[in-house]
């Protein structure tokens, strides 16, 4: 009898003390611009302001996701406790696909434990049939946004470099180039940039991006590194990329100016390999080095190398690759790239079936 009296006693504590059936709540929303360019960030922000702390209250409101006219990413969500007050705010950026007049209606749902749900939770009663939530959808203000042609899908405010070696090579060593996209804007449409050089095979990593979403936008770096291998003098040709500045609101090109390399006689021998005991038979290195960057790269086309996230050190992103390197041939490719000239003697010996052992290889390679 006192066990079901106190269990009564703490029912009408939480009904009547707490008052937790009396929460009132409001939503507002706004959006940080009424007019925008195509591909340009919206900031959307949705706050639901409560009358106490209103414990039993659940909110669902997650939209982002592809949409027919826009895409909508989440920023951030939050809920705090102000002067005893709950507010929960939940903001979005959202990119226009169209340029026309844009609508963002949204509805959240708010999700509150019952009455009966909290005094069958205090009283113990087993096998009751009934909802734990009453649910209740709540339209959010509309908000219109108007969209303006940009003519272009690349938008926002950018710089960009060429980091670029001496262009000055011997014939089949790699001529490397870097180049790097800086900036705020939407970075996932640029596109990986692509040679067609006659004569010359063309090594491409994948586009590195690092980025970080923030109310204007992606503020972040896009990298694509370049080998170019080649017997004879040849020319990078100029890059060109348009983009839509948001700062000037006009079309503008980034350029990357052309650049002449010139090709030196192939190595010799002496250069290529370290001295070794003469024997019966012996083979042209130097012709087989010659034909080694074309080999690597018939196997570049066979083997996925996993993309990573570029790291600013070369050094660092170079031995994470090593360590990652999953067969000889893809451990191969990759001493190519980095530097032919400085690991020469172990991409030989691996074609040449002269090392079979893919951590041994690693552990030499790290060690250099």
């Amino acid at each position: 009898m006192r066990k079901s009296l106190g269990r009564v006693f703490l029912t009408l504590f939480i009904f009547l003390h707490v008052g937790l059936f009396a929460s009132a709540y409001k939503w507002s929303a706004y959006a940080n611009k009424k007019t925008a360019y195509l591909h340009e960030a919206i900031h959307l922000k949705y706050v639901c302001s409560f009358s106490d702390a209103s414990e039993l209250y659940t909110i669902e409101f997650n939209h982002a996701r592809e949409y027919e006219k826009f895409t909508l990413k989440n920023l951030r969500s939050s809920e705090q406790i102000v002067d005893g007050k709950r507010v929960n705010s939940y903001e979005f950026v959202a990119f226009a696909k169209e340029a026309l007049e844009i609508e963002f209606a949204f509805e959240a749902i708010m999700k509150k434990t019952t009455k009966e749900s909290i005094e069958d939770t205090v009283i113990g009663r087993d096998n009751v049939q009934k909802e734990d939530f009453t649910k209740e959808a709540i339209k959010q203000k509309v908000l219109r946004v108007n969209i303006k042609e940009t003519n272009t899908p690349l938008v926002g405010d950018f710089a960009v470099e060429a980091k670029k070696n001496e262009p000055k090579v011997k014939a089949y060593e790699p001529y490397h180039m870097e180049v790097s996209i800086k900036g705020v804007g939407n970075f996932e449409a640029l596109k990986p940039i692509e040679f067609n050089i006659e004569g010359v095979r063309v090594f491409a990593e994948e586009a590195a991006q690092n980025y970080k979403l923030s109310e204007d936008g992606l503020h972040g770096e896009w990298r694509q590194k370049f080998a170019f291998v080649a017997e004879k003098d040849f020319r990078v040709p100029k890059i060109e990329i348009e983009y839509f500045s948001l700062r000037e609101q006009k079309l503008q090109k980034f350029v990357i100016n052309a650049l002449d390399v010139g090709v030196e006689a192939g190595f010799k021998k002496e250069e290529l390999l370290d001295e070794e005991p003469k024997s019966g038979f012996e083979f042209d290195y130097s012709y087989f080095y010659y034909m080694l960057v074309f080999i690597a790269g018939f196997l570049a086309a066979k083997i996925k190398i996993k993309k990573r996230v570029f790291k600013k050190n070369s050094n660092e992103e170079f031995i994470q690759k090593v360590q990652e390197a999953e067969s000889l041939d893809e451990l191969m490719i990759l001493l190519v790239l980095k530097d032919a000239k400085k690991y020469e003697k172990i991409v030989m010996d691996i074609e040449a079936k002269k090392i079979t052992s893919l951590s041994g290889v690693k552990k030499k390679v790290l060690y250099m």
